[in-house]
């Protein structure tokens, strides 16, 4: 019968062993009440307490958090705007008591102080504002909650605007707004591309202009200076400058209709184009040139001529008498 008896008092007293000891997790401060009082603050590691005296109150973890809120409100230029306000926070190892004493809901205290911060700086600012002080809207969150969660043990860590969403119409216009004065911008440096294309080819143009013309400058001066050491080597044999001249022209003609009969596609005609054309061609060249010499020297003859007779036509004298002399004062005084 005693046998019967000490068996359940064993497993009681094994179940009362193993309910003393229990673990804490790392990063992680454990409670303990006795008879509902506060005892003890527990800390990673395996631990002891009295079974059915003390008991766990709670666990209290000592990682960073994170708490995301998302707060719409009005900007200065009455557009609504929602914020997402990220709070990193974390709980102060030597104030586990007040976080977990004090404080009954942390998110929600969070939450409050983030609604009532950004619904008093955003208003003050415009909607572009927002967006380019975005960083001092965190900072005056962060200065708040330190404030006021320091006294329940709460170390704010960062508080970061993630994310700013104006209404879809405000969007809208916004893109709208940017996309025109990209295309401006575009068009501005179109522009000023095509102009500087214009300015270009024009410089371009004028060079080839000046070259072409140079060119040709110096094409005209070649072909003079060959004419003339044409001429002065058919002078040498005996040949006149008139009749060397209607030789070189002749023979010219020659080279243009024989350049003229090697391009298949030319639609050029050289008129006139008979047989006779150059024998018709250098008579008329010396006979032109015997007519104007013939005139030449004719104009000469009547210069000549003309020259003579205006030297021997004599000089009238003018003679002064004293009638004269005194018509000549009185006219004189007449014009002063």
């Amino acid at each position: 019968m005693g046998g019967f008896i000490l068996i359940p008092v064993l497993i009681v007293g094994l179940l009362l062993l193993f309910a003393s000891f229990f673990i804490v997790k790392q990063q992680t401060a454990a409670i303990i009440e006795r008879f509902g009082k506060f005892k003890s603050i527990r800390n990673s590691g395996l631990q002891l307490k009295i079974p059915v005296i003390d008991k766990i109150a709670g666990r209290i973890n000592l990682k960073i958090q994170q708490l995301d809120v998302i707060v719409e409100t009005k900007t200065k230029d009455d557009v609504f705007v929602r914020l997402k306000i990220s709070v990193q926070f974390q709980v102060l190892d030597q104030k586990v008591y007040d976080a977990f004493y004090k404080l009954e809901n942390s998110h929600d205290q969070i939450t409050s102080y983030v609604f009532d911060v950004v619904r008093a700086e955003v208003p003050k600012m415009k909607l572009d504002d927002v967006f380019e002080r975005k960083d001092d809207v965190a900072i005056a969150v962060k200065a708040e909650l330190n404030d006021a969660m320091s006294t329940y043990g709460y170390d704010i860590i960062k508080t970061l605007v993630t994310d700013i969403d104006p209404d879809i119409q405000v969007k809208a216009a916004m893109n709208r707004i940017n996309a025109s004065e990209r295309e401006k911008v575009a068009a501005e440096f179109e522009a000023e591309a095509e102009r500087i294309k214009i300015v270009a080819k024009a410089r371009a143009e004028a060079e080839s202009k000046r070259l072409q013309g140079q060119g040709i400058a110096d094409q005209r001066r070649e072909i003079a200076r060959g004419l003339e050491e044409s001429v002065e080597v058919l002078n040498n044999v005996g040949i006149n400058s008139q009749e060397a001249s209607a030789l070189i022209v002749v023979t010219q003609h020659y080279d243009t209709l024989q350049s003229i009969g090697e391009e298949t596609n030319t639609n050029l005609i050289l008129m006139p184009n008979s047989p006779q054309a150059g024998s018709e061609m250098l008579n008329n060249m010396i006979a032109s040139f015997v007519a104007s010499n013939q005139i030449g020297e004719e104009m000469k003859k009547k210069n000549l001529e003309n020259n003579i007779t205006n030297k021997r036509k004599p000089k009238r004298d003018i003679q002064i008498t004293p009638e004269n002399n005194g018509e000549n004062d009185k006219n004189q005084e007449e014009n002063s």
